[in-house]
């Protein structure tokens, strides 16, 4: 970050952001050796930019830019009548990383998730993701699970 003591904000998207979340998803697409159609982020901005019911986002910005994002998506559960927060997508800008933009951007999800009365939010990553999992490590709980997926 610019100023190590000046904290980025972390906000809704705005239909403004489109350009600047638009080169942080396709990061966090690369990151993952994974790509898009461009009608699938025309879906996911509109949606984030939108009173959806259950697809939300939040940007960190810092200097009047970018640098982090995070996606979630609320959803009933069978177990848990208060429902629960998939966290799909968190990136923070590589210039960025190692500095709390990751860290903020989960507790406003934890922040959403608390103001929803909806406190169970869980994640996936990689396994191999070694940078990430050291801050989740920190503030969340590894659980047993292991993920398994319909082929295409």
């Amino acid at each position: 970050m610019a100023d190590s003591s000046v904290a980025p904000v972390i906000r809704r998207v705005t239909p403004e952001d489109r350009g600047e979340w638009t080169r942080l998803w396709q990061g966090y697409l690369e990151f993952y050796k994974s790509s898009l159609p461009d009608e699938t982020f025309d879906f996911v901005f509109d949606r984030l930019t939108s009173d959806h019911p259950t697809m939300k986002g939040y940007v960190a910005e810092l200097d009047g830019k970018l640098i982090g994002l995070v996606h979630y998506l609320f959803h009933d559960h069978f177990w848990r009548p208060k429902g629960s927060i998939y966290l799909v997508d968190l990136y923070a800008d590589p210039a960025v990383r190692g500095t709390g933009v990751g860290r903020l951007l989960i507790e406003a999800v934890y922040k959403a998730a608390d103001e929803a009365d909806t406190p169970n939010v869980y994640w996936l990553t990689q396994e191999d993701n070694a940078t990430a999992r050291q801050l989740y490590d920190r503030i969340a709980v590894k659980t047993d699970f292991i993920k398994y997926q319909r082929p295409a």
